[in-house]
């Protein structure tokens, strides 16, 4: 496949102007934020001030994160933090569940950070998750955003038993980079859990972040590589920097570069392709079920 120069923007002093993110509005969210301060909920939308929460949550979308906010791995991209996790919370999957009940959540994304501590890397809890959802919130529907689980089948045959409507793990960035962005993680083993998943789940979703210093030919070369293990939807977005500590980013892509990566997707054979600026891995969720 051929392939153009990468159409992007040297990073300027401030963000390029499509990056520029609208204040969240309207009746539903105004709702749903005041059950969020009321019930103290804790959810990624508001604690990784998601661009695109007011949207997400006008259509019944949330997204939340379990196994606690300290994270095994040390990845280069990541503002979540990193150290010694505290101790696993078997209530949270009630919990979870509960927050979803509370907010009237119509499809819950569900993420964790890198459990590698513990024996089961945390898929037990994230089994039970599913299930207190289900049993809570029977008409929810439900994206997992998993962990590699170190690639270990056992532990990702306990995501595939209770069978979420979409599972997706992120390949976060192409091959020649992995190493400096995702530390702890392989290129290769992240195509083999979602090669893995795919034979047992019935979709599966993958995201990638743009503006790290990659080329054009590797993104498609990764596209590619998603569409060979059978991943049905990918997510295609700008790398924005968390902190000074993080990874600097090293260009703007341009709208119509992303465009240019939709329409790829599309012919490659995704179900569904979301590529611009501010898009993030649970970004219209819902809309990829079916």
């Amino acid at each position: 496949m051929s392939t153009d120069t990468l159409k992007s923007v040297l990073p300027p002093k401030g963000k390029p102007k499509w990056l520029r993110v609208k204040l969240p509005t309207g009746k539903k969210y105004t709702q749903l934020r005041g059950l969020v301060e009321k019930y103290d909920l804790h959810t990624i939308c508001t604690s990784g001030s998601c661009p695109n929460m007011g949207e997400c949550w006008g259509e019944g979308t949330a997204t939340f994160m379990i196994l606690g906010n300290v994270c095994t791995r040390s990845c280069g991209f990541c503002g979540v933090k990193t150290g010694r996790p505290e101790d696993v919370d078997w209530a949270e999957p009630e919990k979870v569940a509960r927050s979803i009940k509370i907010m009237g959540i119509k499809h819950a994304v569900v993420t964790s950070v890198d459990r590698d501590d513990l024996k089961d890397m945390g898929s037990i809890i994230w089994a039970e998750t599913v299930k207190a959802i289900r049993r809570m919130n029977p008409e929810t529907t439900l994206e997992t955003l998993i962990p590699d689980f170190q690639g270990i089948e056992r532990h990702i045959d306990r995501i595939i038993e209770v069978q979420p409507e979409v599972v997706s793990h992120n390949m976060e960035t192409v091959k020649r980079l992995t190493r400096e962005v995702r530390i702890q993680a392989k290129y290769e083993r992240s195509l083999e859990v979602l090669r893995y998943l795919g034979e047992g789940v019935n979709r599966t979703k993958s995201g990638i972040m743009l503006g790290l210093g990659e080329l054009e030919e590797e993104v498609i070369e990764t596209m590619e590589d998603l569409r060979k293990a059978n991943v049905d939807v990918v997510t295609i977005g700008q790398y924005l920097q968390p902190s000074k500590k993080h990874l600097p980013v090293k260009e703007f892509i341009l709208p119509e570069q992303f465009k240019k990566y939709e329409e790829l997707g599309l012919k490659m054979g995704f179900r569904h392709v979301e590529s611009g600026a501010l898009v993030r891995s649970s970004y219209k969720a819902h809309k990829h079920i079916n």
